[in-house]
């Protein structure tokens, strides 16, 4: 009768006799350098965990013609103020370029502006975004997402692109709520009366 396999496993295995722990070779406690791109993908897992407070939109857009006109107005504000604002009548505190901006350097300033508009008492802004005739693969892009953006950024009151002696349909108009500061001063100014 023939052996199975485990029957010749264990005959040929049978005067082995296993190693004691002391005469195990101690190996070297040295801990190993990360290597670089251990570290750079380290580094890449840590940026990911940090959290983007801009919340601007990064997804699909509705293109508009370079020539259409931006216009927003939210509900509450009221018609003399955004024609106002429309016809140029106030005066604009801040201006920005975001001419020839990548997408995302385009989104982290427009956010960041309009923050720190906000935060330091600043109400008119004009943007100059170009109306984007050479922007590849479609025109417009940058105009388009910019006309996105400014919807959703609580802070922004009402928007319509500006008159030709500020830029045309290549400049917007932005006019921002009142922050905190100005809300207080305004009533202790109607207090008064």
């Amino acid at each position: 009768m023939a052996m199975t396999d485990e029957e010749l496993f264990l005959a040929s295995m049978g005067d082995v006799t296993p190693l004691a722990h002391d005469n195990q070779a101690e190996l070297s406690k040295i801990k190993a350098q990360p290597t670089i791109s251990q570290l750079e993908k380290r580094k890449a897992a840590e940026q990911e965990l940090t959290f983007d407070v801009n919340f601007l939109s990064t997804e699909y857009v509705d293109l508009l013609d370079p020539y259409d006109l931006m216009t927003f107005k939210r509900q509450g504000v009221q018609e003399g103020v955004f024609k106002k604002l429309r016809l140029g009548k106030y005066q604009i505190d801040a201006t920005i370029d975001l001419h020839g901006k990548r997408f995302n350097e385009a989104r982290k300033t427009l956010f960041e502006f309009i923050l720190d508009c906000h935060n330091n008492n600043i109400r008119v802004l004009l943007l100059r975004h170009g109306i984007g005739l050479k922007s590849k693969p479609t025109p417009a892009i940058l105009k388009s997402y910019i006309n996105k953006w400014l919807q959703e950024v609580p802070q922004v009151l009402c928007f319509h692109s500006a008159l030709r002696c500020h830029g045309g349909s290549g400049s917007t108009y932005v006019l921002l709520k009142k922050n905190d500061e100005q809300k207080t001063q305004t009533k202790e100014i109607y207090a008064k009366r």
